[in-house]
Formats: structure tokens, C-alpha cells, sequence
């Protein structure tokens, strides 16, 4: 396992910066950058709306070149250049062009990391995948937890409980991803991580009836999960919270989390693939319904340990069940679709309507909505998805 090493170290670095971000950018955006709910809807829907884009076409230059790391390195260091490049604009339309050139390559990291290392790990068992994939949600606790700490203790919070300091995010999530490039250059390069898929071979992905109705149920699911979660810092101060408590309640998410990711390979050997993403669903469901009943924050952060069987359940089962049906040459390809059908259109529509639903109906209704259509998806998993069939190389 040795060699496999600057893989963990890589999801470490790389979920890091994610912690310093995305936990907090949704504040930065309404407090410090004061956008309304439709503007914040808009700058978030920006990610996925390029990543529409840009993480399929990721996927298709990796698998059809075979230099799936080179390609990894690449959108890294991008991803670096565009959180870098929010540091300095304050407008809405400098905020919404920064965005879009940090999905243009960040979107991508996460699905070309992924056939990566399902291709370093080929061989190794399920179980291994989860112990590599772990390390990305211990430095993502590690700095969710921490950077409220350090912003306080430097930037300490202005009268009327906003953070002068939160712009420190980009520079410090910047420092993250661009450690995480640099460890590019001692990821596994040989074997299956270098498979070239032949010219027009992903068009028979669009002929998978099982990778077909996973994108579309992966796409729904986004759209009933996402939205709360990108504006979850908006509805924690709406009920009385502030950047602390929304750093806590992270790490009551992240503490199930880590166990859940580490041992998500084993829970598909025992639930199967379709069973693991049900499983998701409704822990995302359940988790939604609770917080658009209440507005006790006690009750709230008691439903955020759900977090971590969401994140095991439907963002790791997808890619799991993916790697079930789809040839090992187009997995890079085929990862990118499930990251657009999911991060891009599932979640374009959901950034959207969530926001349109706090500035016209109200905070909680998101979640609502949302946790109430997460239930009946997780419920009607077995007649969308059909058994996966182990995938055949070609």
C-alpha cells in the first residue's frame, strides 16, 4: 500500500481547501459580498452549470489520451488559479466570472481523481477504495473545524456577528489545492491508469440502459439534496447560528462521515450498489425533512449526523456502481457524465429553486421540499435501477 500513498495524500490536500470553502462560501456570498437569495442561487448554480461541460469533456481527454494523472494535474492546478481568482473581486459579475473560470477545471478534479483511483486500486478489493477516499473527509474535518477558529482568533467578528476576515478563504483554500498538484507528479502512472480508450468508443456509454438510468437517478437526487446543502450556512443564521456553529455542525456531519467513507466499499459488498444508494437517498431525505420542521437548532444539528450516510450512500455508491457496468477504458469518461447528471444539471436546477424558495416562501422550505422528494426517489430505487452486471473491457 505504500505506493498508493500520494493517493491519499492527494484526497487529503484536495478536500482540505474544500472545507475551507464550501462550508463558508454560501456566507461570504450573502454577508460579506451581500447578494441576495436569487444572486446566491445564481453564483452557485454557476459550478455546475460549466462543469456541465467541462467534466465530461475532462473525462474524454483522459480516457482518449490514457494520461488520466497528467489530466488530474492539470485541472488541479486550475482549480488553484480560480479560487485564487476570488480573492480579489467584490461585484456580482466579477463573483459569478471568477466562479465559472474555478469550475471550468475544479468540476473536474473530483470525477478524474475518482477513475484514477479506481484504476490504481484495480484488483485491491472494494474495501480499499474506501481507505484511500477517507483521507479526503479527514482533511475536510480538519480544516471545516479549524478555520473558524483561526478567523476568529485573527479577524474577530464585527458587532453585528458578521466575519470581516471570510474572505481569507480563497488564499487559504488556494495554498490546499495547489499542495494537493504538486503531489500529481507520484500518483501511479502505469497500468490500468493508462488505458486509451479507441476514437468514439463513449458513445456506446450512452447505450448502458443501467449507466442511463443511474445518470437520471443520480440527476434527481442532486436536485432534491443540493440546494439545502449549498445554502445550509444561510439557513443555520436564519435560526439564530453563527460561523461557529456552522463549523460544529460540519463536524457532526463529518464524524459519522469518516467511518461511513471508509468502510463504503464494504457496505456495497453487503447491500449491493443500488441498495447503498437507497440507502443515501433517504438518509438525505429524512435529514432534509427534520431541519424543514424545525427551528430548533438542537434538533438540527441532531439530523446532520445523517450527512455522512448521504455522502457514503449516493455521492460514493454512484461512482461505485458505475465502476460496476462501465469498461475500464471509458471510466474517466463515464465519471464525468455522472458528475454532470449529478453536480452539474441535478444540481443547476436545485441551486436555483432553493434560492427562489427562500427569497419567496421562506428558509425552511427548501428543505422541505427537498427532504419530502429525496424520500420517494430513495424508495423507488429498485424499479429505476436495475442490478448492475459486472462491466466487460472494451
Amino acid at each position: 500500500m505504500r505506493r498508493l500513498f500520494p493517493l491519499a495524500l492527494f484526497w487529503f490536500l484536495y478536500f482540505s481547501g474544500l472545507g475551507i470553502f464550501f462550508p463558508y462560501f454560501t456566507l461570504y456570498l450573502h454577508e460579506n459580498a451581500e447578494l441576495d437569495g436569487t444572486q446566491v442561487g445564481m453564483v452557485l448554480a454557476m459550478l455546475p452549470l460549466v462543469g456541465i461541460v467541462s467534466q465530461p469533456l475532462w473525462g474524454y481527454i483522459a480516457d482518449r489520451t490514457g494520461a488520466r494523472v497528467a489530466i488530474l494535474v492539470l485541472v488541479t492546478a486550475g482549480a488553484a488559479v480560480g479560487f485564487a481568482a476570488l480573492t480579489p473581486v467584490h461585484s456580482f459579475r466579477g463573483i459569478l466570472a471568477a466562479t465559472a473560470l474555478l469550475s471550468a477545471f475544479g468540476s473536474g478534479v473530483v470525477p478524474v481523481s475518482l477513475s484514477v483511483t479506481f484504476a490504481a486500486l484495480r484488483g485491491e478489493g472494494p474495501r480499499a477504495f474506501g481507505m484511500i477516499r477517507v483521507w479526503g473527509t479527514i482533511g475536510f474535518l480538519i480544516t471545516v473545524a479549524g478555520y473558524p477558529w483561526a478567523l476568529h482568533h485573527f479577524a474577530p467578528a464585527s458587532a453585528g456577528g458578521g466575519e470581516p476576515g471570510l474572505g481569507s478563504m480563497f488564499p487559504a483554500t488556494t495554498a490546499c489545492v495547489a499542495a494537493a498538484a504538486l503531489v500529481g507528479a507520484w500518483l501511479p502512472r502505469g497500468g490500468a491508469v493508462a488505458l486509451h480508450a479507441a476514437p468514439g468508443q463513449w458513445r456506446t456509454l450512452l447505450r448502458d440502459r443501467a449507466l442511463v438510468r443511474l445518470l437520471l437517478f443520480t440527476a434527481v437526487g442532486y436536485f432534491f439534496l443540493q440546494g439545502p446543502t449549498q445554502l445550509f450556512p444561510i439557513f443555520v443564521r436564519a435560526h439564530g447560528g453563527d460561523i461557529g456553529t456552522i463549523g460544529r455542525m460540519w463536524v457532526v456531519m463529518i464524524l459519522l462521515e469518516i467511518p461511513l467513507v471508509a468502510l463504503s466499499g464494504a457496505g456495497m459488498a453487503r447491500l449491493g450498489a443500488r441498495g447503498l444508494l437507497a440507502v443515501g437517498v433517504l438518509a438525505g431525505g429524512l435529514r432534509w425533512t427534520i431541519c424543514g420542521l424545525t427551528d430548533n437548532l438542537a434538533t438540527i444539528y441532531a439530523a446532520q449526523l445523517l450527512h455522512g450516510v448521504v455522502v457514503a450512500g449516493l455521492m460514493l455508491g454512484g461512482p461505485l456502481y458505475l465502476e460496476l457496468v462501465v469498461p475500464d477504458r471509458l471510466r474517466s469518461t463515464a465519471q464525468g457524465l455522472l458528475a454532470m447528471a449529478g453536480g452539474g444539471i441535478g444540481s443547476i436546477a436545485s441551486n436555483t429553486t432553493s434560492g427562489w424558495l427562500v427569497d419567496h416562501v421562506g428558509t425552511n422550505a427548501p428543505y422541505l421540499a427537498g427532504g419530502i422528494g429525496a424520500l420517494v426517489l430513495g424508495a423507488a430505487v429498485g424499479f429505476i435501477l436495475p442490478p448492475p452486471t459486472h462491466r466487460s473491457e472494451g
